[in-house]
């Protein structure tokens, strides 16, 4: 314990801490788009139950080390192409997420187009469940990353406490934001599906950087920004030039 407050435990623990929360982004974006589609009273429930039971879920999984390093072993071979339990989960839950991500951009496109075609309401267990499921997945990089990174387990622990307590924080202002903007949803939505392609990709033994991802997803937030001011001044500018005209009219 006392490990913790020297010099090494402390920066081993920020720059841990800081690792958990970038990588904890994409499942905030999940969980603010999932908890949209509960009632409006049920969306913080759903939100501290989720998160909670993912924060007792990562720990028991970080206890059980040489469980999770053994699920790296090939455990199914194709034409010398070796498979994981570890790669098999990635897929799996990358395709789950493009399937619910492409689902969700499906049924706003019809809703668009159809007023009565509105997706229809999750139940607070389904929402709770893969919250919960999308997590532990998201959870083995940045656990077995944790885990080359920092030998102390309570380091570790400590860590995935506060970026989950960040991720709480924040995940509720970020999904009240994405309901208010549909322009922003879609964006959330279209990097869900980028994550999920990540994920699968992985699977299949290429890494690809998240910092890419992540880089050209806060470009297009910033882009759509811009636009959402644009549009605001445009919005206004019309009924001034309106009033311009009818005065140079009378005149």
């Amino acid at each position: 314990m006392d490990s913790i407050f020297t010099t090494e435990g402390l920066v081993s623990l920020l720059t841990l801490t800081f690792l958990e929360i970038v990588l904890g982004i994409d499942n905030i974006v999940f969980i603010s788009i999932l908890s949209g589609r509960l009632p409006q009273a049920q969306q913080n429930q759903a939100r501290v139950l989720g998160i909670g039971i993912a924060l007792v879920a990562r720990i028991i999984l970080l206890l059980g080390v040489s469980w999770l390093i053994g699920l790296q072993k090939p455990v199914l071979t194709m034409n010398q192409f070796n498979l994981s339990y570890r790669d098999i989960i990635l897929i799996v839950g990358g395709l789950f997420l493009i399937g619910k991500s492409v689902s969700e951009i499906h049924a706003k496109l019809e809703g668009a187009a159809h007023a009565e075609n509105k997706p229809r309401l999750l139940s607070l267990r389904s929402a709770i469940i893969q919250i919960v499921l999308i997590d532990l997945i998201f959870s083995l990089d940045s656990i077995l990353t944790a885990i080359g990174l920092v030998e102390n387990v309570i380091i570790i622990i400590i860590a995935i406490v506060i970026s989950l307590a960040v991720m709480l924080f924040f995940a509720r202002g970020i999904s009240d934001f994405i309901q208010r903007h549909p322009a922003m949803k879609l964006l959330a939505l279209a990097f869900l599906v980028m994550i999920g392609t990540l994920l699968v990709v992985e699977g299949f033994h290429v890494h690809v950087p998240r910092g890419y991802i992540y880089f050209s997803m806060a470009f297009a937030v910033i882009i759509e920004v811009l636009n959402m001011k644009i549009r605001k001044k445009t919005s206004i500018t019309p009924g001034v030039d309106r009033k311009i005209n009818v005065k140079n009219t009378i005149r």
